[in-house]
């Protein structure tokens, strides 16, 4: 957490949550207390190594024990250690505590990135919430452990497969922050960074409706790019012919393709439609059935788009051609320019 202010500072990154104040205050209490042991220890140690230092003709003591000494070593730290667990308990309730009226965003981890799912069925790459209302994320993941970490909030949540955690918080500065994955999930761990983005909830309402209908706004093919990359099917699908965990979508449509059961297929419109919505009936042999479905998660425009990027993709597809422009009238080309000419020589006689 040290060191991932905008700032790059020593200390904590700059507190945008309600109950950050509750864990920077515990932090720097401990802090403190590691650093006047850390001196104390120190100093004692070297002025012990200097005053009982072997020296001829002086024998060392024999004393057992020290029962004043012993008990202020333990009684001291037993009332620092209460005092430390009562102020992170306190904090720990809080923290899972969340108020009514929360607003909810479905936040799913893949192979290497985020979707963050919003009650109209928008996903983005990032993660945007209004200033001052309280939020909760609901956790999923897709593949392994990983773990959603907004060092600006101060909070991490694992993402577990098959299970659902959850955590809350009310961002109090707009502005934008980072957000990582604190679990270390394969080697491209250190890529799942995104951005968290705190509007006003004005300026959040304006934004979340602009962004629900940014597909029909695109062309299809270049909203269907971003899909692949928004979706995660960059996570099992590559683009250049390469392999993964399943087919490449280099060259794929309009091509034959065997299936597991020996039977063959057509890679075209139907076909792609029927991966995403039944991913398990026709699969690609060589690969295993580990796909999920996105029925009810895609609307219609949406894997209209994915189809367009995947035929652009594709040598076995030609694309129609670009509308003809309109040819000018027969009368006008064969016209003799000089005609047409408002001066210059030609226009003399």
């Amino acid at each position: 957490m040290l060191g991932q202010s905008s700032e790059s500072s020593f200390w904590l990154p700059v507190n945008a949550s309600s109950y950050g104040g509750e864990v920077d205050w515990v932090f720097y209490f401990i802090y403190g207390v590691c650093v006047v042991m850390m001196v104390l220890i120190v100093v004692l140690a070297v002025l012990f190594i200097w005053r009982y230092r072997h020296r001829p003709g002086v024998e060392p003591s024999r004393l057992s024990h020290n029962t004043p000494l012993e008990l202020t070593w333990t009684i001291i730290p037993t009332i620092v250690v209460g005092f430390i667990f009562y102020f992170g308990f306190v904090g720990f309730l809080n923290m899972n505590t969340p108020p009514r009226n929360l607003y909810e965003i479905n936040v799913t981890a893949f192979k290497w990135g985020w979707a963050f799912q919003y009650p109209n069925g928008h996903v983005d790459q990032n993660l945007h919430i209004p200033r001052d209302r309280p939020v909760r994320l609901i956790l999923s993941s897709q593949d392994v452990i990983h773990s959603l970490y907004i060092p600006a909030f101060r909070i991490k949540k694992d993402a577990v497969p098959g299970r659902y955690n959850k955590m809350w918080f009310k961002a109090t500065k707009e502005g934008e922050y980072h957000l990582f994955c604190a679990e270390y999930c394969g080697t491209k761990h250190s890529e799942m960074y995104a951005k968290v983005i705190v509007h006003d909830p004005t300026q959040f309402a304006a934004w979340l409706e602009e962004a629900a209908n940014w597909a029909a706004k695109l062309p299809p093919a270049e909203a269907g790019q971003k899909l692949y990359s928004v979706r995660g099917c960059a996570q099992c699908h590559t683009v250049d012919g390469s392999g993964g965990i399943g087919p490449s979508f280099k060259n794929i449509f309009g091509e034959s393709q065997k299936l597991r059961d020996g039977s063959s297929v057509l890679v075209d419109e139907d076909y792609i439609r029927n991966s995403l919505m039944n991913p398990g009936s026709q699969i690609v042999a060589g690969f295993e059935n580990v796909m999920p479905t996105y029925k009810g998660r895609l609307k219609d425009v949406e894997i209209t788009a994915l189809i367009e990027y995947i035929k652009s993709l594709s040598e076995h597809y030609e694309a129609p051609p670009a509308a003809v422009e309109e040819s000018a009238p027969e009368e006008n080309a064969t016209q003799p320019a000089a005609q047409h000419s408002t001066g210059g020589e030609n226009t003399k006689p």
